[in-house]
């Protein structure tokens, strides 16, 4: 699909992955609309990058935030073409620790936000895509994009919550593949290793290198930028449908 002059949400676009991904779309001439709770962060995003860009508060996992974020969107910016999740949350307990088990209010919370939460935009959006004109040889009307993680096949210790939520993620896409193929929309997942955030940042050297060892080639950790370009692929290449790629330079996580 071409990207030039589409409309597209990225949840959790505020900062992180979804902030690059943010910037790589509008430089690749797309409108976007961020869905985020950080405020702060959204609006000086939307304000940085100009018309181009508008910032909703929402809530994923709340059916009214997202449906009056997207008539939002289609309200200012005519359609909605593409759609990237990468809000979520992450969160460590064992499932038993010292003798007490693994709260479930905690492991519910996780799901909710990291799985629940993104097929509620990506169903929500994709009843929007079904409205537009059919695009190319292959007739497209939209690309969902949502984001799992390497934790999906190799959680580690403590885990079991966000690597539930994310392997939820990567059964997500085939079965909603299908689903959208006859309304011409296609679904891919990307799912990232170990990237460099804020919270890596503030690891100390000595850890920051044992996590860089389980890293095969390049020796480095993933860039957001790195996230971004994989995205506008997904988005480019009709032909991709139904799958998940792991972007995580050949890791894999140990067991803690």
């Amino acid at each position: 699909m071409e990207i030039k002059g589409k409309v597209a949400i990225v949840t959790g676009g505020a900062s992180g992955l979804g902030r690059a991904t943010v910037e790589a779309l509008v430089k690749a001439g797309a409108k976007v609309s961020i869905f985020d709770v950080n405020d702060q962060l959204g609006e000086a995003l939307a304000k940085e990058l100009g018309t181009a860009v508008a910032y909703h508060r929402v809530n994923v996992t709340d059916e009214n935030d997202v449906k009056a974020a997207i008539a939002k969107t289609v309200g200012a910016f005519g359609s909605i073409s593409v759609c990237v999740n990468c809000a979520g949350v992450g969160g460590a307990a064992k499932t038993v620790s010292r003798g007490e088990p693994y709260p479930l209010e905690q492991f519910a919370r996780i799901i909710n936000i990291n799985l629940v939460g993104s097929f509620n935009v990506l169903r929500l959006a994709a009843v929007e895509m079904t409205k537009n004109a059919p695009e190319g040889e292959a007739g497209e009307r939209g690309v969902i994009v949502n984001t799992a993680s390497i934790a999906a096949w190799d959680g580690q210790m403590g885990q079991a919550a966000y690597a539930a939520s994310k392997g939820g993620i990567v059964s997500l896409a085939l079965p909603v593949a299908r689903d959208l193929a006859r309304d011409g929309i296609r679904i891919n997942t990307i799912a990232p290793g170990v990237f460099e955030t804020p919270m890596m940042q503030s690891l100390p050297e000595k850890v920051r290198e044992g996590i860089l060892m389980q890293i095969e080639y390049p020796k480095r950790f993933g860039l957001p930028t790195d996230y971004a370009k994989l995205v506008l692929h997904m988005i480019d290449n009709a032909y991709l449908n139904g799958e998940c790629v792991r972007l995580d330079a050949a890791s894999r996580l140990p067991p803690r």
